[in-house]
């Protein structure tokens, strides 16, 4: 029998999802746009300012300002860069509003960053892009960008719920619009409903469920898995992004598969396999420059062939730009990497492709609205803008201006909306059980199952693909799926009770594992991060495809759907004063 709990309700008219670059600038746009006397609510999985992964950002921020650089040329870059899978009016709308985005994080926010001797700000070269247009902070942007932010949030008479673990989107009775959010209070294990005539959601992606990734262990998919329940479409959910220089410092360390950044090979730094051959150069002409999934797959390549360093993955090496050079410019990475045995500056780094970034997630128009009324989705849980691979410094960039468009748009809709939304109680109920089903069973090892579930994304499931391998990955994530039925957790005292959170951590990441494997078994096709062995060819650009996943009972259903070519056509650009060209070389 389920166990029974008081539900605590409560009400707001905005609330939102995560406090990560998009949830933060959402909550300040909400509260410009909104009406007076619109009460605002932000709720966190953990701190604010503390957890997610916009402060993980090291490189920089995207955005096309000056030097022979265009809101049109950053556009393009985006569009080949994702294969012509992106939706483009996302693209458009990311280029075009990083530039107002920036001017507003140095201005309004408070954020410092580099600056050339004449007093504009410095740009640095990232791998797959024509020009150098990526603002930084050295190699800690995101810990800037976050901590100004937090002190504008903290500031201001917004709500908030900080260690509140959203659980479930709770639609009306009808199920055409959304009523409110569920959540653990993580500080007393109760469960609280939140009411809300807006919620964005923004919980970021985080895919741990490989081997090999760059986000904390607490970012698991959760908006996504959340999103599925409830019915709603994601697209590109096969599109996984591998960061192809990872650091490697062997199993005993969480270090392992933290980011040693893009602007390390865009500043020269050299890849080297076992034998100290600089390998990429054999893969792609612009080397270690190449776009991420690139890179990537040609590191893949040495670690089959063995051609590897000790702990199993390349090197990169930076000693021939001058030590001295690279402490400077890279204080961050070169602190990182000696707290693991390393000497970034003047010896060579280990290093493996890791699961960086989640290209896939709900869909959303170019204003963030989804199909569900009430239901605004900004940041890594939005699938379109980058297609089939993210430019680095395109992630912080898209965060901060869909979180902003998405504060303003909802205090603007808030407006023709009327009173709060009662919600199904059934599917409440659903939740509750769903989130109580381990505290009735035997305490078990989770930990093991997450090892097994990243074993078997890694090795099925991972940088290079074949129909038979993801299969198997299906096969396996079910089995682990149904091990975590029979794993319970120790309801004592469920304050703080992290072994739950945990438990609750792998089910959403197994959900999300097998609609990552269905998608990839559905594009027949090699485009950006998904590569399969058995379809190398990208296909007909003309005729791109992206796919849509749905929950459909217990299985999940996976359909395509027509890439839309509303801005610039496959063999075309476009030029500063917006016609479209053709091309001499598509």
């Amino acid at each position: 029998m389920p166990l029974k709990f008081d539900i605590e309700r409560h009400d707001t008219d905005i609330l939102i999802l995560g406090t990560g670059g998009a949830g933060m600038f959402a909550a300040l746009h909400a509260q410009q746009s909104a009406p007076p006397g619109t009460k605002i609510s932000i709720a966190v999985k953990g701190l604010i300012g503390k957890c997610g992964c916009t402060r993980m950002v090291q490189g920089g921020y995207n955005v096309a300002m000056g030097g022979g650089d265009t809101v049109e040329r950053h556009f393009m870059d985006t569009i080949n860069g994702g294969k012509w899978l992106p939706n483009q009016a996302m693209a458009w709308k990311l280029c075009e509003q990083a530039v107002v985005r920036v001017r507003e994080l140095e201005n309004e926010i408070g954020c410092f960053f580099d600056r050339n001797a004449d007093g504009t700000l410095h740009q640095k070269a990232f791998a797959g892009q024509t020009a150098d247009r990526t603002v930084h902070k050295g190699d800690l942007t995101g810990i800037e960008i976050i901590n100004r932010l937090m002190e504008q949030v903290l500031s201001r008479p917004i709500e908030k719920l900080q260690e509140h673990r959203a659980i479930g989107l709770i639609p009306t009775k009808d199920g055409t619009a959304l009523s409110g959010v569920l959540f653990i209070d993580m500080r007393t294990g109760k469960f609280r409903f939140v009411r809300a005539k807006t919620v964005m959601m923004g919980t970021g992606g985080g895919p741990t469920m490989y081997k090999y990734h760059t986000p904390s262990g607490d970012k698991t998919m959760d908006g996504l898995a959340m999103a599925l329940r409830a019915g709603l479409p994601l697209r590109d959910m096969e599109m996984v992004q591998f960061h192809p220089t990872g650091l490697l410092a062997g199993d005993h360390t969480k270090m392992t598969g933290t980011v040693l950044e893009e602007g390390l090979r865009g500043a020269g730094g050299q890849l080297l396999n076992g034998s100290d051959h600089r390998f990429m150069f054999d893969v792609d002409a612009r080397g270690e420059r190449a776009t991420r999934d690139v890179v990537s797959r040609g590191i893949y390549a040495e670690m089959r062939k063995n051609n590897t360093s000790k702990n199993g993955g390349v090197y990169i090496s930076m000693a021939h730009l001058g030590p001295d050079n690279v402490r400077q410019k890279f204080s961050g990475m070169v602190k990182r990497c000696a707290d693991s045995g390393f000497d970034l500056a003047a010896g060579k780094v280990e290093v493996v492709p890791t699961a960086h970034y989640f290209m896939g997630g709900v869909v959303v128009d170019e204003n963030t609205r989804t199909q569900m009324e009430g239901l605004y989705v900004a940041g890594e849980d939005a699938g379109g803008a980058h297609g089939s691979n993210r430019l680095g410094g395109n992630g912080v960039a898209n965060s901060t201006v869909y979180g902003g468009v998405a504060g303003d748009v909802m205090g603007a809709d808030i407006r023709r909306m009327g009173a709060l939304r009662d919600p199904d109680e059934a599917v409440l109920d659903a939740e509750i059980e769903r989130a109580q089903y381990p505290l009735s069973r035997k305490p078990g090892n989770i930990q093991s199952l997450r090892h097994d579930l990243q074993e078997a994304m890694w090795e099925d499931v991972g940088v290079m693909r074949t129909e038979t391998g993801m299969l198997r990955g299906i096969d396996r994530v079910a089995e682990i799926s149904d091990r975590l039925m029979d794993v319970g957790v120790d309801s004592t005292d469920l304050a703080f009770n992290l072994t739950w959170h945990d438990w609750l951590n792998m089910r959403s990441l197994c959900d999300v594992s097998t609609v990552i494997a269905e998608a990839g078994i559905a594009r027949e096709n090699s485009r950006g991060a998904h590569f399969r062995e058995d379809f190398p060819e990208p296909g007909d650009i003309e005729t791109s495809y992206f796919t849509v996943a749905r929950k459909s009972g217990d299985d999940v259903e996976v359909t395509r759907e027509q890439v839309q070519f509303t801005i610039v056509r496959p063999g075309e650009t476009i030029l500063p004063e917006g016609e479209p060209e053709t091309l001499v070389e598509a």
